[in-house]
Formats: C-alpha cells, structure tokens, sequence
C-alpha cells in the first residue's frame, strides 16, 4: 500500500510542476502579437513582393533565407506572414524548431486587417 500512496505522491508533485510552468509560458493572441511594439512582423515573401506592398513596420527575409538568416530573430517574438499563409506555416515551423516564439500571422491582409483595428 505504501507504494501506491509514494506512487501517487510523486505523480501530483510531477504534475503541478508541469501545469505551473505551462501557465507562466502562455503566449499573446496573434492580434496582441501584431500590435505589440516589440514583435518582429515577418514578411516571408519574396522581396519584389515585399517593395510592393507589406504591413506596417514589416521586415523581408524571404522563406528561401529563413534557415540562413534565422539567427538574426533569436530571443525575439516574431509574426510570419506571406500571401496565403502556406509559406508563413513552413517559416513557422522552422522558427519554431529554432526555440523562437514565433506567431502565425497567416496572410499579409489579416496583418492589415489587424493593424487597422488599432487606428
């Protein structure tokens, strides 16, 4: 018997560690990430794309670049975005695997779409 209680002890002292740091590393909503003045808007389109039209205050490092030049975002919050989104998922990822606290702003228009909401 004294096994099992030891057994279920350990198991909740496991578990309430764990629930605690989830609770203290819960990111933003994207809509919070993208009007916050301290988050990188990444734009991941190509730059021809990117001089034509981008969201407010974006950056270009075109999705091609992103494994090259994904140290320049280390220990930053960053929002990927591009035209459909599908490029932003794939630099989401490798943000992501980089430890990067990266937000999936999808498409340059819900980027708009967002920062129009705070004007």
């Amino acid at each position: 018997m004294k096994p099992l209680f030891i057994y279920l002890i350990i198991s909740l002292a496991l578990f309430s560690c764990t629930a605690k740091s989830h609770l203290n590393t819960e990111k933003m909503s994207v809509t919070e990430a993208v009007q916050s003045d301290d988050v990188v808007l990444l734009d991941v389109r190509v730059p021809e794309q990117f001089e034509k039209e981008t969201a407010d205050n974006a950056v270009n490092i075109p999705l091609a670049e992103l494994p090259n030049r994904k140290s320049e975002l280390k220990g930053r919050k960053v929002v990927v975005f591009c035209n459909k989104g599908i490029q932003a998922d794939e630099a989401y990822k490798i943000l992501e695997k980089e430890g990067i606290e990266v937000y999936d702003g999808s498409t340059l228009k819900n980027i708009q779409a967002i920062q129009n909401l705070k004007n």
